[in-house]
């Protein structure tokens, strides 16, 4: 599902129901089992990270993607839970009622600390090592370009009427100077009587 949603929380909010219980479920699991991850929104999906991208989180149009981006850790919970594609390094959950919490709460924790540990060692992937090994294009991601519409200039103020009526007898008075004519006396401020 492609969201222009610049936040998390946005994005929750434009989710139907169902998946925005399981998907705010998750998403505060996260924030409270890896502390210090920072979260947003990029390629439509809600991004955490730590030392680069951590986890990324997907709202499908019938489930859920949790995408790991350390796969020898969706590995080692394999057997334990159903939906895991290890060789893309995500977990898909199809059934939001029944949501295995604990056993992805033990993936988040020991995904943070083999994160410190290649961190300490300089062997972090890369964003687009990661973008690729979950088989997410960058292009198809993105959301989609904001509609913009020209917007003509705001028309000058209106003068007052005095102000009008003295540039008109400006330019009253400099034409015929410039024909050799002599300017005429009478004013063009003054009001002409109405007609009945």
């Amino acid at each position: 599902m492609i969201t222009t949603a610049t936040t998390v929380g946005a994005y929750l909010r434009d989710l139907p129901p169902d998946r925005r219980v399981a998907m705010a479920r998750v998403c505060s699991m996260i924030r409270r089992s890896a502390r210090g991850v920072r979260e947003s929104m990029r390629y439509g999906l809600a991004f955490y990270e730590l030392d680069g991208p951590l986890f990324a989180l997907e709202s499908g149009r019938r489930h859920m993607s949790l995408y790991v981006a350390e796969q020898e850790v969706v590995l080692r919970h394999k057997e334990a839970l159903a939906g895991v594609n290890s060789a893309r390094s995500f977990i898909r959950f199809s059934d939001f009622n029944r949501l295995p919490l604990d056993v992805v709460e033990k993936i988040v924790r020991e995904s943070v600390v083999a994160r410190r540990a290649r961190a300490a060692n300089g062997s972090i992937p890369t964003q687009a090592e990661l973008l690729k090994l979950w088989a997410i294009k960058e292009q198809a991601a993105q959301a989609p370009q904001a509609v913009t519409r020209a917007v003509a200039p705001p028309a000058k103020p209106a003068l007052a009427r005095g102000e009008a009526a003295k540039r008109t007898a400006t330019r009253a008075a400099v034409l015929p100077r410039a024909n050799g004519a002599k300017p005429s006396t009478r004013s063009t401020t003054e009001r002409r009587p109405a007609r009945s």
